[in-house]
């Protein structure tokens, strides 16, 4: 069994096991434990480390989530590509539950949050101006269409701090903004995998229409819950077709975010 991998599938909340037959690996990094032990096996000829994003018993909430040592770990793995399943509330009317959305943009309204490797040892400034990788991108909407699911391609991921959702207002100014998705995840793990250089594709299923999109009672995490055990076979076939997509060798922009920076420590 391999103990090191090249693609990293982070699953976010009901993605809680990927590979079928894997080995268990502890993973010490100087920001703590990740959120659960890493799983390692194959998906076709590829080595790929699992890791569930709120641990497999769901116990850290989104602004709890050790972000640092998760994308730290998958990188002392090897690990030069992140997949990131993830349930995302729509902001829109024409996109419902069940549609796939592979976002080309993000913002940040969380609060508090660590958001960085580098807030010692001197200034560090990395390019995010397109935070996800456009091949890793790429292969997700042709898989995914490929496969008959309903795919969203590009689009704007509004990440908010939670864990409570959304008011109606905060909701439709959100909307009005233009921003496609909303979700509690996406940041810091995006600007993170960034500063590592690697390869950062989100894979955002949407579990259900944000508060300020239609009336009613609102989101409810049971809603949430329900929606992506119903999609949960169909995204772990969607990551291991995606993986399968991906390019043997990386040429794109990520590989060259450290390019001519001068680092305070060195990475794993």
């Amino acid at each position: 069994m391999p103990t090191r991998a090249e693609i990293g599938v982070i699953g976010g909340t009901g993605f809680y096991s990927l590979l079928d037959e894997a080995e268990d690996i502890q993973v010490n990094t100087p920001y703590g434990p990740p959120s659960d032990v890493v799983t390692i096996g194959r998906i076709g000829d590829r080595d790929v480390a699992f890791l569930p994003r709120h641990g497999r018993d769901h116990r850290f909430p989104p602004h709890r989530i050790p972000y640092r040592a998760n994308l730290w770990a998958m990188r002392a793995l090897g690990v030069e590509r992140v997949l990131a399943p993830s349930a995302v509330g729509s902001l829109t009317a024409e996109h419902g539950p069940g549609t796939l959305v592979i976002p080309d943009q993000l913002v940040d309204r969380t609060s508090g949050r660590v958001q960085t490797y580098y807030d010692a040892g001197g200034a560090v400034h990395v390019s995010f101006s397109d935070p996800y990788c456009p091949h890793g991108r790429a292969a997700a909407v042709q898989a995914a269409r490929s496969g008959d699911w309903e795919t969203v391609d590009g689009g704007t991921l509004v990440v908010i701090e939670g864990p409570r959702f959304s008011t109606r207002a905060e909701s439709r100014w959100f909307a009005s903004a233009g921003w496609k998705i909303i979700g509690m995840t996406g940041h810091p793990e995006a600007v993170l995998a960034r500063e590592l250089a690697l390869c950062y594709t989100t894979l955002a299923l949407v579990t259900d229409y944000d508060a300020g999109v239609e009336e009613g009672e609102g989101v409810t995490m049971d809603e949430v819950l329900r929606v992506f055990a119903e999609n949960t076979a169909r995204l772990r076939t969607l990551v291991g077709d995606v993986i399968t997509a991906l390019p043997d060798e990386r040429d794109c922009p990520c590989v060259h975010a450290l390019d001519g920076i001068k680092l305070p420590f060195e990475l794993p």
